[in-house]
């Protein structure tokens, strides 16, 4: 790691560290300090590695100085950007923010980290830093999906960590979603469903079918109800909490969703604004308006998790804001304080040790 610049010892016994790649987002370090600043205001036990360019983000910190306590500046004077090739950050990575967060899980000295990096390079980084879980054949990237669920929102992987996924992979996709929903949205018993072309069981490719035996085989072992096939119509329903996909699909699905989500924005901000009458009638709702906002604003879900890996890893939007960092750095605190990768870890070993005949025989 590359020498760190002490602002404030942190002196607590065994605090929660989250580690954050301040230099990876599209708006700059500005609106990454701000998003720590937002969580580091509202959880007080908590403490943060802030990794990049010493010189740029030292007067950001010295803004707060009533937080100096809980922050700790660590120098990487290079940056990933997003048009470094995951090849070319791996081989040469070394003293960057990108590489220095992630490290820092890596030494034990924070328990999750966030970055709005390069994905494809983060993902390599974590890869070879991290290391897989044993008995994990591929990692995979979970998002939030909002949804009619009474938490408001569903879980989907992969949506991009990997475009190839088998029968066995899908299985391991369906544990850890599974365990990332229960830590996540409190759920108790997720309702797992595969992502396919139609909800009969006829349908679909000879891999699919295989995945579905394997997950109906597993769902006592795993925690989980596997409620069959579900189609493209069902990801925003309350008919499944958990969908599980290869990443080329849910990658496809996302940027899908997200398109739309804009679309239907911008459609909507046109014409409430083409008559009078139209201006009119969004004054007299635009109480109902700002909740709908509140309610679909993608900056409040901000944060893909790396799945699988010896380190658990938020990846946020590389265009987030503000709120939109504070997202993903909120998210990593409820994940630090559930000791989630501890849980994870333990559910895929307890499922490989007592489901490995099905699962191997079938694979």
């Amino acid at each position: 790691m590359d020498s760190e610049t002490t602002i404030a010892p942190v002196t607590a016994e065994k605090p929660i560290v989250i580690s954050v790649d301040c230099m990876g987002g599209d708006q700059g370090p500005s609106a990454v300090i701000a998003g720590l600043f937002i969580c580091a205001d509202a959880h007080s036990d908590i403490h943060f590695l802030a990794h990049g360019d010493e010189a740029q983000l030292r007067p950001l910190l010295a803004k707060r100085r009533d937080l100096i306590a809980r922050i700790t500046l660590v120098h990487a004077p290079r940056v990933v950007t997003m048009l470094d090739k995951p090849s070319q950050v791996m081989r040469h990575g070394e003293g960057t923010s990108m590489w220095s967060t992630i490290d820092s899980l890596k030494s034990g000295s924070a328990v999750v980290a966030v970055s709005c990096g390069n994905t494809g390079a983060l993902m390599a980084v974590s890869m070879i830093r991290l290391r897989k879980i044993p008995g994990v054949s591929r990692p995979a990237i979970a998002c939030f999906w909002p949804s009619q669920n009474p938490s408001g929102f569903n879980v989907m992987l992969d949506v991009g960590a990997d475009i190839k996924a088998d029968a066995k992979d899908l299985m391991q996709y369906a544990i850890m979603g599974s365990s990332y929903a229960r830590n996540a949205l409190g759920l108790t018993r997720p309702r797992v469903g595969i992502l396919n072309v139609g909800t009969e069981e006829h349908k679909g490719s000879a891999e699919l079918k295989l995945a579905q035996d394997l997950l109906q085989a597993n769902a006592t072992l795993g925690d989980y109800e596997y409620i069959g096939f579900v189609e493209g119509s069902d990801i925003p329903s309350d008919r499944v909490d958990v969908i599980v996909t290869d990443g080329f699909t849910g990658n496809i699905a996302l940027k899908t969703g997200e398109g739309t989500a804009r679309l239907v924005s911008d459609f909507l901000r046109s014409t409430l604004a083409s008559t009078i009458w139209a201006k009119l009638g969004y004054l007299l709702a635009r109480r109902a308006f700002g909740r709908l906002h509140k309610k679909m604003d993608p900056r409040s879900v901000n944060g893909g998790v790396f799945l699988g890996l010896n380190g658990t890893v938020v990846k946020s939007h590389g265009g987030a804001d503000e709120t939109g960092v504070a997202a993903a750095i909120g998210l990593a605190i409820r994940l630090a304080r559930a000791g989630f990768l501890e849980r994870l870890s333990a559910r895929i070993a307890s499922v490989n040790s007592a489901g490995h005949g099905a699962a191997g025989n079938t694979a």
